[in-house]
């Protein structure tokens, strides 16, 4: 059953025919969303296929009626009774006898897990949404059949003169396209550091710090040790059932729920937050990359150079002290999508168009040793 649920997102972690982003963009819209969209189907297929709660009471309250009047009203937990002996003074951790006036923390996210999860799926894909309609298949188009190493003279030519002809007529003229991409790095950057802090609201504070806490105390035996697993995703809560008693006066019944879900969500969140985690450190190293990059020309002739090693550096160099940065990130997009020994053409005969347009180049005081930032 799983596995059909699983069957539709496939189609996610398909390669891509055409390349216009990096791998830590890949990892948020293609790993992450894979990630959240299965684990709110598991939770799902856990709900419909299993029982999400299950309460006992001393009372005659029907079993049924007191497992959907809990789920719907949700549990709680005392956090007095949290640090007691467990097996002596009380049967679970922060399940004990309630007086009224006394805390009590209610659980209420276990019903909102799988959607939750789910929003965030979709938000990890909006910037990948948001740079493809940006991008409009402007390297697919350009690349056209130079992706394929064996090519007859005559389509190979016809292809490589389009393209030289749309890098010279468009030449500088690539600051946006860049900017867009930029704009979809900090979105991922700032989306995953936000998310984090979504989830922390999600479970009332106990997110941002649930890693190290639970490492703390991994080793510990449950039975004798207060973890964030415990206090944030309990396996046994109360619940208060009031009703008319036989001579008209409201009587409350408690009752002990069991949550095996809870199981399941708290395996959930400790990896989503060493995966959160290692997705914003990596995605913060990006931007600063990529403002590096911008503010700095020499590493994109590095970069560049080592993306199209058969191509003459010279011709590299060269191209390089010409342009801005938004014609290199074209052209590393370019090298990262066509064949090595197409490309090495495109790059020697752009040269050519270049050196004719230098003079023109210099009347519009455009640096040739410097490259001017967006």
């Amino acid at each position: 059953m799983l596995l059909d649920l699983f069957e539709s997102l496939k189609g996610v972690l398909k390669i891509d025919p055409c390349c216009i982003d990096n791998n830590v963009f890949r990892l948020h819209y293609k790993v992450t969303v894979l990630m959240l969209a299965g684990l709110s189907l598991l939770i799902t297929s856990s709900q419909l296929f299993g029982d999400p709660i299950d309460c006992i009471s001393n009372d005659d309250i029907p079993h049924e009626l007191l497992d959907t009047y809990c789920w719907i009203h949700s549990t709680f937990t005392l956090p007095g009774a949290l640090h007691k002996k467990v097996g002596v003074e009380i049967p679970a951790p922060g399940v004990d006898k309630y007086t009224p006036g006394e805390d009590r923390v209610y659980h209420r996210y276990y019903q909102w897990v799988c959607f939750v999860l789910f929003l965030q799926a979709i938000l990890f894909y909006v910037p990948r949404y948001l740079w493809k309609a940006w991008e409009g298949s402007r390297v697919k188009s350009l690349v056209m059949d130079l992706n394929t190493p064996v090519l007859t003279a005559d389509k190979k030519n016809e292809a490589k003169t389009l393209l030289v002809l749309y890098l010279k007529e468009n030449f500088n003229n690539h600051e946006m396209y860049f900017f867009y991409y930029f704009v979809s790095e900090v979105m991922n950057c700032i989306n995953v550091v936000g998310q984090m802090y979504l989830m922390d609201t999600f479970l009332g504070g106990q997110f941002t710090t649930y890693g190290t806490r639970v490492l703390e105390f991994s080793e510990m035996e449950q039975e004798h040790r207060v973890d964030p697993m415990v206090k944030v995703f309990p396996r046994l809560t109360k619940c208060t059932f009031h009703r008319y008693g036989s001579s008209g006066d409201v009587q409350r019944h408690d009752a002990i729920c069991l949550l095996p879900l809870n199981i399941l969500n708290e395996k959930i969140y400790i990896i989503l937050w060493f995966w959160f985690l290692f997705l914003a450190v990596i995605s913060s190293i990006v931007v600063i990359y990529r403002v590096a990059i911008i503010i700095w020309p020499r590493p994109r002739l590095l970069l560049l150079r080592f993306r199209s090693r058969l191509a003459d550096e010279r011709d590299i160099e060269f191209i390089i002290q010409q342009c801005k940065v938004g014609d290199w990130f074209l052209l590393d997009l370019l090298a990262k999508n066509m064949d090595s020994l197409h490309f090495r053409d495109v790059v020697g005969d752009l040269r050519k168009e270049l050196e004719n347009m230098k003079p023109l180049l210099k009347i519009q005081d455009l640096p040739t040793r410097e490259v001017s930032s967006p």
